[in-house]
């Protein structure tokens, strides 16, 4: 790949929330530019028998969402550590200090720029989902573009609950003063016991009004503008009951009211 496209960054600091899900912060190229809710390209060099060429070496590159304000001085990516996963496994061996190749472009449209004017954002995620909307969140606009901002986040076990610190926080003291929106945090374990969240898969609780409740504000497609992000099933479940509901993604000169990113 050509050099150009891609700048060679360092590894600022890494977050372990649990064995398999790591948080990573890389310095920011100059002059990177990116609106919140997208991704960028990842590359990390690896030395084996498939290199293209007789220097051993070859670029392995993967999609992040990026989970920093846009406004940050660093870049910083969440990811689950997939024991046989050809970037993961290099990943997992970073420290401080280490290289990671970012291409000079960002990519997605995982964000609020093509939607209909609305009162309400909600932002729905499983796992690693999530990362987009931490910069969502981040980002002053969208606090002056809505009144409020829910964040829904489903998960196995309760210890993946990731950037559930940085959340509670910001619905407690909100970033951008008194007069933004109000941040209402709904988060789901599946998998475990914990007190006073939900269990059940999102689409089954979206469903039976489970959803509205704990986030004590109803779905309602006047206001409400949806932004799905992870497993492809309820992505594709959110997807079908949101549809049959009205939602829809944006077209050409005619904005959306929801907008989805498969996570895998």
């Amino acid at each position: 790949m050509n050099p150009d496209k891609y700048t060679e960054e360092r590894v600022l600091s890494l977050r372990s929330w649990t064995p398999q899900l790591l948080s990573f912060r890389l310095s920011r190229p100059a002059g990177y530019q990116f609106t919140a809710g997208q991704f960028a390209r990842l590359g990390l060099v690896k030395t084996d028998a498939l290199a293209p060429d007789d220097t051993g070496q070859r670029i392995v590159w993967r999609a992040y969402s990026i989970a920093s304000a846009p406004e940050e001085g660093a870049l910083e990516f969440c990811s689950v550590l997939l024991p046989e996963g050809e970037f993961t496994t290099e990943l997992a061996r970073l420290q401080p200090g280490d290289t990671v190749l970012v291409e000079r472009a960002s990519y997605g449209f995982l964000t609020t720029a093509g939607f209909a004017p609305g009162k309400d954002l909600w932002m729905i995620a499983t796992g690693t989902g999530l990362a987009p909307f931490v910069s969502i969140i981040q980002e002053r606009q969208n606090w002056q573009d809505f009144e409020n901002l829910v964040i829904v986040h489903s998960v196995r076990e309760a210890p993946e609950l990731a950037y559930r610190d940085t959340i509670l926080k910001l619905a407690k003291e909100p970033p951008f003063g008194a007069s933004g929106a109000k941040l209402r945090y709904v988060p789901i374990v599946t998998r475990d016991t914990l007190e006073g969240v939900l269990h059940e898969r999102i689409p089954v609780l979206a469903q039976d009004g489970r959803l509205e409740a704990a986030a004590g504000l109803a779905l309602d497609l006047a206001r409400s503008r949806i932004l799905l992000c992870g497993n492809p099933a309820m992505v594709k479940d959110m997807r079908a009951l949101l549809g049959a509901a009205g939602y829809a993604t944006s077209r050409r000169l005619k904005p959306g009211t929801l907008a989805v990113e498969n996570y895998w």
